[in-house]
This record gives structure tokens, sequence and C-alpha cells, in this order.
């Protein structure tokens, strides 16, 4: 079983690597956005694409993020939802919950997924794709830095993540500047 692995041997079976972006990665995130949304129903207040397979013209990992935003008052309903439909349950906090889809023993799947649960208006994640959709120059600066994270730190997830962190915030910052109005709560 998975959860059986060290981290290390976690890092050997699922490699960091990257291709370049094509359309197949918004039409997995069609797909299991449409799953999600079969399974999870009224609780679900928005899902959305995110993550470099959200990122136009930059090399990714073929891994599709997804954003669930919830009512967190909901947040054991939906965890139990997913963890009865064999979502791999990463991490929880008290404002955030991931799962993974597509890691099997053997390795990744055909397609793989990072799910992330949310309060509905915590949404960094979509300043910092619509950022790097609109400023190519940007996005390609995004793009080195993974890769000399990757080649600095592979095959450590934890340090290739970690070094992306002030590039992040520093872009979603200057994002909520121009797309405040954009993802604000509807009432």
């Amino acid at each position: 079983m998975l959860e059986d692995l060290s981290l290390e041997e976690l890092w050997e079976l699922f490699p960091i690597y990257f291709v370049d972006n094509n359309a197949d990665f918004a039409k997995q995130f069609s797909a299991e956005k449409e799953r999600l949304n079969f399974l999870l129903g009224n609780y679900i207040k928005r899902v959305s694409h995110i993550g470099s397979t959200a990122i136009k013209n930059i090399k990714t990992k073929p891994i599709v993020d997804i954003l669930i935003e919830i009512d967190l008052n909901n947040k054991d309903i939906v965890k139990q939802v997913l963890l009865d439909n064999h979502y791999i349950l990463m991490g929880e906090s008290v404002n955030k919950i991931s799962f993974n889809k597509g890691y099997t023993i053997n390795g990744y799947a055909d397609t793989v997924f990072h799910i992330h649960i949310k309060e509905y208006g915590d949404c960094d994640e979509l300043y910092f794709r619509d950022y790097l959709n609109d400023n190519y120059e940007t996005a390609k600066e995004y793009e080195k830095l993974k890769e000399k994270l990757y080649n600095k730190y592979q095959p450590n997830r934890d340090l290739y993540t970690a070094g992306k962190s002030k590039f992040v915030v520093e872009i979603v910052n200057a994002a909520k500047e121009i797309y405040m109005v954009k993802y604000e709560k509807a009432d």
C-alpha cells in the first residue's frame, strides 16, 4: 500500500517530470469536474482548473490540479464522500483538505489529479493562474524557476514546492489588485 512507503520511496515512484501543456489537460479537468459535481452536488460553490496545466505556454507536470471551493462547515461530509470514492487523502488542516487521484502502487495512472478543497473565496490559485495566462513573460519566468528547482532538488518534492513559494506569493499579491472583483464571493 502507498501509505506504507517512505517519503523517499514515494518520490522515486512518483518523480517530477515536465511535459508540454496541451488540450488533454483541459479535457481531463472537464471530465473530472463532471464527476466531482456528480459526487458532491450542492456542496460545491465553485470548481476551477488551477496549477500549471491551466497555464498556457509553459511546461508542466502532467498532473491536473483542481480547486473545489465549499462552505467549510460541510468539510467532513465532502471528505467522506471523496474517501468513499477512492480519492487518497493527502493532508488536512483547518482551512484545507488535499486529495490525490491517479497514484497507484505501480506509479502514476494515465490521468492524475490533485484536489484542493478550501473555503469559498479562498482562491489565490485563481489569481495566480489568470495573471500568468495574461502575462506571457511572467509565465515563462515561472517555468524557468520550476526547471531550476527541479534540477536543484530532485527528487525532493517538498523542497521543489517550497522553492516556488516566494514567487507565487508575489504574483498573487500583484494579481489581486487586478482580479479582485472577478473572484469576490457572490452572495
